[in-house]
């Protein structure tokens, strides 16, 4: 009975949480609202929303990753590495299917080889993606000689500027993902694992289970998002940029970690993640439309991160009193 109780009153906190990020970010909305008449116009909601799109396909991978106790510093990176494979590829005359699936599975690939470095050669994830993450944006500079790679055909670019409907294609695709994220993380066998590889890794391996391979998988589709993510940025760009992505991981860490997933794994929320998308972008965005320099920004977003920490730890440590 009293394991019953505890399991509804850390539901309860959960969807409590939920509820506050929600009421932060309506809270926003208002009050930038009031200050700007612009703000609240259908052409910014849409843009809002475009470029939310690409940071929550990229969250939806940390989170995964974050919750498994581990972290990814590479998908700024891999999003430009997906998008100018998919751009040479375009250029060399491969048809625009052939270039996107190149593009992602080069993505998987990079998430894979971080995993095996990480599972296999018991390396620190952060090492691992700091270093694959420097590696990556070096070789697309290479490559490219630092110059843009554009030029692509309407069938592609109707992925990053296309609409179904009123709706456009990013945020489609980015639904889609997060829909995706959230039954792999909460109703699967494998987001279980997800989970318990972040809480107690050593009493999973010792029940028979394969953690090693499942942390590949895990860096697999972070990977992956990252690469999904590229195509966004190629498409709606109409261009292969070399330094395409960067900065995006301290954005999908911020809104993995302000949505509610633990540092220390073992706990993730795909609803949060999107939530704190929203905050983040519906900030920026605000900020740009009062014609608030973009440093403030980020001084804003890194103090965001901050508290989020702040917060994950503030639980952690409630839950070891308990």
């Amino acid at each position: 009975m009293s394991d019953r109780k505890s399991m509804i009153n850390r539901k309860v906190k959960e969807y409590s949480y939920v509820l506050i990020l929600l009421g932060i970010l309506i809270a926003m909305i208002l009050i930038i609202s009031m200050a700007s008449p612009y703000f609240f116009s259908w052409k910014n909601c849409r843009n809002i929303l475009n470029q939310s799109a690409i940071y929550l396909v990229i969250s939806v991978g940390m989170t995964l990753v974050i919750s498994a106790g581990q972290i990814d510093l590479s998908v700024g990176s891999v999003i430009g590495f997906s998008g100018m494979v998919m751009g040479m590829m375009s250029l060399n005359g491969a048809a625009p299917g052939v270039a996107i699936f190149a593009g992602l599975l080069s993505s998987f690939l990079i998430g894979i080889l971080n995993g095996a470095l990480v599972a296999y050669g018991k390396m620190n994830s952060f090492i691992v993606t700091l270093s694959t993450m420097t590696i990556a944006r070096g070789v697309i500079l290479i490559l490219t000689n630092s110059q843009s790679v554009f030029g692509f055909g309407t069938a592609f670019t109707f992925i990053g500027s296309g609409a179904v409907g009123p709706v456009n294609m990013p945020i489609v695709i980015s639904l889609i993902v997060a829909l995706i994220g959230a039954v792999i993380l909460h109703k699967t066998t494998f987001g279980n694992y997800c989970l318990f590889i972040g809480s107690n890794e050593v009493a999973l391996n010792r029940s028979g289970v394969n953690v090693r391979r499942y942390k590949m998988i895990v860096f697999g589709i972070c990977g992956l998002c990252a690469g999904i993510a590229g195509m966004i940025v190629t498409a709606r760009l109409n261009s292969a940029e070399p330094l395409a992505g960067q900065g995006y991981e301290m954005d999908a860490i911020a809104a993995a970690i302000l949505g509610g997933t633990s540092m220390k794994g073992g706990k993730g929320s795909i609803i949060g993640t999107i939530i704190a998308c929203f905050i983040l972008n519906v900030l920026k965005n605000g900020l740009t439309i009062l014609s608030i320099s973009s440093h403030y920004q980020e001084i804003l977003t890194g103090f965001i991160l901050i508290i989020s920490v702040l917060i994950s730890e503030y639980h952690e440590r409630e839950k070891r009193e308990v």
